[in-house]
């Protein structure tokens, strides 16, 4: 019998790429996005098919499971990729803002968990795979927002790992560094009169470091391995540049690293 993920956020990027590779693999794929006319392309593909899920509505994610469900027969892998980034200087945020941040970040990867965990349960096997990225293990300039939700995601989900060991579930975390892909592009950017000259330099630096990235394809490859690992591995590097990253982050004084970071993401900008 076929296996069967559910992934957030496929219309684009990271979950796009997921859900060719699956569906190029054998697998039955249940693309979930708020927005079906944006998975066109994916429904025409074998394997796979679309379904409404918006991670702050949670009648929209027991309707798009249960549909998935029937249609398969089970979900044996869900994935939960959908986020967003808000960049810019703190104080430049609302509470409004704020809030959006962790909905979508934080609270929908609860949301679609919780509604998951009883079918897992049930079959007694299960997988969920996290998009967390760098930036869970790691901060950077300006994306302290987006940064404290991918923490509480890896926080969240480095202790839900024992509660659920039993029932043979297994969390894996797919942490990817800059990648090239529609996530770049809808990165929210708001500055703030008092940060403006640190800020849109920083920012600018920061966008720069993904023309020389990586694709969609490659974080998907990871997924893959993750999902087909038949361990308890929590966390995995989705790019090279995050692998080597973290070993920098490991390897040196907080000082030393701290420094790196800012000597790369302050840089004066060449006119």
């Amino acid at each position: 019998m076929k296996k069967t993920i559910l992934i957030t956020g496929a219309s684009t990027g990271m979950g796009e790429a997921t859900a060719k590779l699956f569906a190029a693999n054998g697998w039955n794929v249940a693309a979930t996005m708020r927005d079906l006319k944006q998975g066109a392309e994916l429904s025409k593909i074998d394997g796979i098919k679309t379904y409404v899920l918006d991670v702050q509505n949670t009648e929209s994610i027991d309707l798009a499971i249960k549909s998935a469900i029937a249609d398969f027969g089970t979900i044996d892998v869900l994935y939960n990729n959908a986020g967003y980034a808000l960049a810019g200087p703190f104080e430049a945020f609302s509470a409004a803002d704020v809030q959006k941040q962790f909905d979508t970040n934080v609270f929908g990867v609860m949301n679609v968990t919780r509604a998951i965990l009883p079918h897992f349960r049930a079959k007694n096997s299960g997988t969920i795979l996290n998009t967390t990225s760098s930036g869970g293990i790691i901060t950077f300039p300006l994306y302290s927002l987006y940064n404290s939700t991918k923490w509480a995601v890896e926080g969240f989900m480095e202790a839900l790992q024992f509660e659920l060991k039993s029932f043979n579930i297994k969390i894996k975390n797919i942490e990817p560094g800059t990648v090239k892909s529609e996530f770049e592009k809808n990165i929210n950017f708001t500055t703030h009169p008092a940060y403006d000259a640190y800020a849109k330099k920083v920012q600018k630096n920061t966008l720069d470091g993904y023309k020389n990235a990586p694709t969609a394809d490659v974080v998907a490859k990871v997924a893959f391995k993750a999902a087909n690992d038949d361990n308890y591995r929590l966390r995995y590097a989705g790019t090279q540049q995050a692998g080597f990253v973290f070993f920098l982050r490991w390897l040196l004084p907080f000082k030393w690293y701290n420094g790196m970071i800012t000597s790369s993401m302050e840089k004066e900008i060449k006119k």
